[in-house]
């Protein structure tokens, strides 16, 4: 890894660190409990098209440590971690097939965000009644997916000119 790619992934696990921060505190209220925007999702989009896969997978798994260390617990990790990783095995496989775009590989991520924590909420209430929740996360999923996926297209638009990416 060069230097420059270290000195963008510092960057951007610190964003993503802000970015969760800023969402704690402002908490959004829709009616439907744990629906979040996502915001630090736009670092780990931008940080999947410029500095690589691994590196993506990297932040995602330092940024949903570092926020559940010092905003929540080890439940709250542990829905985080699901979530995460469940988007991130999906945005990975549907970038290297290259049939969607930014903004689609975004709206997938939101989805599968949703599915993997509505998944271990099943496991560790041991109720599948989880499942009728499950429709209004998707539409959550794919509106903030899409807003994400956009702002993050203009930002690695961006990023990729400026620095040469």
């Amino acid at each position: 890894m060069n230097n420059r790619k270290i000195a963008f992934l510092g960057l951007f696990v610190a964003l993503a660190f802000v970015l969760s921060y800023i969402e704690y505190m402002l908490p959004l209220n829709i009616g439907i409990p744990g629906a979040k925007i996502g915001l630090a999702n736009l670092v780990v989009m931008v940080a999947l098209y410029t500095v690589g896969d691994k590196n993506a997978i990297a932040l995602s798994i330092i940024r949903v440590v570092l926020v559940g260390l010092t905003f929540g617990n080890i439940s709250m990790m542990m829905y985080s971690l699901a979530g995460a990783a469940m988007s991130l095995c999906v945005m990975l496989i549907v970038k290297k097939l290259g049939n969607l775009s930014i903004t689609g590989v975004s709206v997938l991520g939101g989805v599968f965000h949703n599915i993997g924590q509505i998944i271990v909420a099943m496991l560790v209430l041991e109720t599948q009644s989880l499942l009728y929740y499950l429709p209004f996360l998707i539409v959550i999923g794919t509106i903030t997916g899409v807003l994400i996926g956009f702002v993050a297209n203009l930002i690695t638009t961006r990023v990729k000119r400026v620095f040469k990416m």
